[in-house]
């Protein structure tokens, strides 16, 4: 059990928590929701001890183990994968070292014998490695490796050769293969494919110990946590349900509080009119002084601040043709010497339209023989394992590269924006947001900017913050804001929801929604594709799988379901 009682944080002048209370009971999974800012990760910090808050107290059942997965991996060097989640079993990897060395020289006939001491400690320590089920350690690491996209081709790679989103796994699979008895996750689905999710979701659910979690994806975090917790204006708020009930329950809350406060405001006018009436006469003395005591005794109902949310509005663009692109035999490879950074779903080396390819060992196909139609008003869902080739499908389609093989015709009168879930890299650290959309509407006024930049909550002196200094999600915003504020008439997205909090997805969705040209988007956020795609793109080994039905139907016929 883990108890935090009248918990302030503060950070200078600004106050992240004021005498806040956190319940986490036996068997308890908790998501917990809140604006960005409020406090999650320094809630998560605090729990972990990570932090100590300036006063307070944080109480925790003794021997409690903590696994916390937060957005920083740190250094990650020296060591294969496997090894490196190995390591992040803590003590129980230290024990099977120390017993692996005594092993060698208890088999070593040249080593010096043990002594009765060291005999006595082989003994408590394989005790102890046997209670922590220590010896089936390496296979629970090999197994979570696998459930999160690494498999045994790449269990004994460095993980100096893995990408920064493929470190996020590693890192997440050290502390799941630790199983410790309350696991802090900050946003474990963010690097993660649909596949991993799944499998995620699932051994989450088979998970014994107590969860505390963060995470953008409305359908995994209903899913797997039965209560959520609100950390916003400065306090921590529990709700018995799951985050759907949240939403509904919040908005109950609200509902009291503003009539509550609407009563209050209503007897303070009263008092304050009688006070004022009455005060200058020498009879009414007693009772006008009764008045202002029993005012300034009674605790005023504060309404939380009303939060910002993305609004999103599309330009008017002409309606384009009925074929908007047209796809035959694609093909795209390139170098496997490439594959170590990622291959081409991480921008790696690709291969040239009519390069030949040589060796067919010595070249990595993403795909071959693609053809399809997409047709004007599709909302295409584009899946696939990761490193199907999606991204590279997107950028081809994009004219962000061309294809090795076959062609792709863009229709007429299709005017394209594309997202990359990579987008952010092409902002210039030192400008401010206002420049960076500024230079991309160069015939703008300032005031349309700037409206701009409000309905994507960059209001006020956020337009003037230089993109160095900004979030993932922030960053994701500004480039939102760049594209869609263009007459584009076929949008190509991959992976816009990354970074995104759940009431900014939901916000893009709406948009999306009623959007009147064509879409065709990666992402990992199934709730979204749920109530998005009409039809979905399947890359399945190299091949293009056409399904005329919308995400439900997909997952269906796959047995995805």
């Amino acid at each position: 059990m883990l108890k935090l009682s009248g918990i302030r944080v503060a950070y200078g002048q600004r106050v992240i928590f004021d005498n806040a209370d956190f319940l986490v009971r036996p068997g308890d999974r908790i998501g917990l929701v809140g604006p960005n800012g409020a406090g999650k990760s320094t809630l998560f910090r605090v729990i972990a001890g990570e932090e100590k808050p300036d006063s307070g107290d944080v109480q925790m059942d003794p021997g409690t183990v903590i696994g916390y997965f937060s957005q920083d991996t740190g250094e990650m060097s020296g060591r294969s994968a496997l090894e490196e989640v190995l390591a992040g079993a803590g003590k129980v990897y230290e024990i099977g070292k120390a017993l692996e060395a005594l092993e060698h020289r208890m088999g070593d006939p040249e080593a010096e014998p043990l002594s009765d001491a060291e005999m006595d400690r082989y003994g408590e320590l394989q005790g102890e490695f046997l209670h922590r089920d220590g010896y089936n350690l390496e296979s629970r690491a090999e197994t979570v490796l696998t459930g999160l996209g690494i498999g045994p081709d790449r269990f004994h790679e460095p993980v100096e050769h893995f990408s920064g989103g493929w470190k996020m796994r590693i890192a997440l699979a050290r502390i799941l293969t630790l199983e410790p008895d309350l696991l802090l996750m900050d946003e474990p689905t963010n690097h993660l494919d649909v596949e991993s999710i799944v499998w995620l979701e699932q051994w989450l659910m088979e998970y014994k110990g107590d969860l505390v979690m963060t995470s953008h994806d409305r359908q995994f975090m209903t899913r797997v946590c039965p209560r959520t917790a609100e950390v916003a204006s400065g306090t921590v708020t529990t709700y018995s349900g799951d985050y759907d009930f949240y939403l509904r329950e919040r908005e109950i809350r609200r509902e009291q509080l503003v009539a509550t406060y609407q009563r209050q405001q209503a007897q303070f006018a009263k008092d304050e009119e009688f006070i004022a009436k009455f005060s200058a006469r020498a009879s009414h003395a007693s009772l006008v002084q009764s008045r202002i005591k029993a005012l300034e005794k009674i605790e005023r109902v504060k309404l939380p601040p009303e939060t910002k949310h993305m609004s999103v509005q599309f330009v008017p663009c002409p309606r384009s043709g009925d074929q908007v692109a047209v796809m035959g035999g694609l093909g795209k490879a390139w170098p496997k010497s490439g594959s170590a950074a990622g291959g081409p779903e991480d921008g790696g080396e690709v291969l040239s339209p009519g390069q030949k390819v040589g060796s067919p060992d010595a070249f990595h196909w993403a795909f071959t023989g693609i053809s399809g139609i997409v047709s004007r008003g599709d909302r295409i869902a584009l899946t696939g394992v990761n490193g199907a080739g999606k991204s590279t499908l997107l950028k081809i389609i994009a004219g962000q590269t061309e294809a090795t093989e076959g062609t792709c015709v863009i229709g007429p009168s299709v005017r394209l924006g594309y997202f990359s879930q990579y987008s952010s890299d092409i902002l210039r650290p030192e400008r401010t947001v206002y420049e960076e959309v500024a230079e991309r509407l160069p015939m703008a006024s300032v005031g349309a900017i700037k409206n701009i930049l409000g309905a994507f909550q960059f209001s006020g002196d956020d337009s003037d913050k230089p993109v160095a200094v900004l979030s993932g999600g922030e960053k994701s915003r500004v480039m939102l804001a760049c594209m869609l504020s263009l007459p584009v008439n076929f949008l190509v997205l991959d992976e816009p929801t990354n970074h995104l909090d759940i009431a900014s997805r939901e916000v893009l969705l709406e948009a999306l929604a009623r959007f009147e040209g064509t879409v065709i988007i990666v992402s990992h956020d199934r709730y979204f594709l749920g109530h998005l795609a009409n039809r979905v793109f399947e890359i399945d080994r190299g091949k293009l799988n056409v399904y005329e039905g919308d995400y439900k139907y997909y997952l269906e016929k796959t047995g995805r379901g």
